[in-house]
C-alpha cells in the first residue's frame, strides 16, 4: 500500500510539473520575438526592452532584452493587445520616455478606465516614469488632459528631479484615487 502511495505521489508531482510547464510559459526577454516584447516583464520580474541595431547594408534587426528596471510584483507577463490599444502603446516602441506624458492624447488613453483600471502593468509604468520627473499619475489623469500638459511641462522646465517610489506601489481601482504604498 505504501509502495501504492508513493507512486502515485510521484505521478501527481509529474503532472503538475507537466501541466505547468505546458500552461506557464516561462519568458526571457532575450527569446521573445520583436512583436511581444515591448511592456513585457520576464520570469525575474525584470522590464524587457526592444533594442534596433542597423547592420552596415542598411539593414535593421530588432531584439528584445532584459533591462534592469523591476515590475513590482509582475512577473512573466506579455502585455495584452487590448491593453497596448486601450492605453495608447505601440509594440515596436525602442524606449519609453516620460515625454509621451506630455501628449494629450497619450495621458487621455492611459487615465481610461479601460487602461487604468485594467492594465496595472503599464500604470506602473508610466506611474513610476511620472514619478521620476515629479509628478503623480493620478494627479495628471485628475486634472484632465489640457492641464496634464501643462503640468508635466511646468516640472520639466523646473529642473526639479523626483526619486521613484522606493517600495512597490499598490494601484487602486479609479484614477483619482491615489495608489498605497506598502
Amino acid at each position: 500500500m505504501a509502495s501504492f502511495i508513493s507512486t502515485l505521489a510521484i505521478f501527481a508531482c509529474a503532472f503538475a510539473i507537466f501541466v505547468q510547464a505546458t500552461l506557464g510559459e516561462v519568458i526571457v526577454c532575450e527569446k521573445l520575438e520583436g512583436e511581444r516584447c515591448a511592456f513585457a516583464v520576464s520570469w525575474k520580474g525584470k522590464r524587457c526592452v526592444l533594442e534596433k541595431s542597423v547592420k552596415r547594408s542598411g539593414e535593421e534587426k530588432f531584439t528584445c532584452r532584459t533591462s534592469e528596471i523591476d515590475a513590482h510584483e509582475l512577473t512573466n507577463w506579455v502585455e495584452t493587445d487590448q491593453c497596448v490599444g486601450a492605453c495608447g502603446l505601440d509594440r515596436k516602441s525602442l524606449g519609453i520616455s516620460s515625454d509621451s506624458l506630455l501628449d494629450s492624447r497619450f495621458t487621455q488613453k492611459l487615465c481610461s478606465t479601460h487602461c487604468y483600471n485594467h492594465c496595472p502593468n503599464v500604470v506602473e509604468l508610466y506611474f513610476n516614469l511620472a514619478a521620476g520627473e515629479g509628478a503623480f499619475l493620478p494627479d495628471l489623469c485628475e486634472q484632465g488632459s489640457g492641464n496634464s500638459h501643462r503640468k508635466m511641462s511646468e516640472i520639466k522646465s523646473s529642473g526639479i528631479v523626483a526619486p521613484g517610489p522606493i517600495n512597490p506601489v499598490k494601484f487602486s481601482v479609479a484614477p483619482a484615487v491615489a495608489p498605497v504604498s506598502q
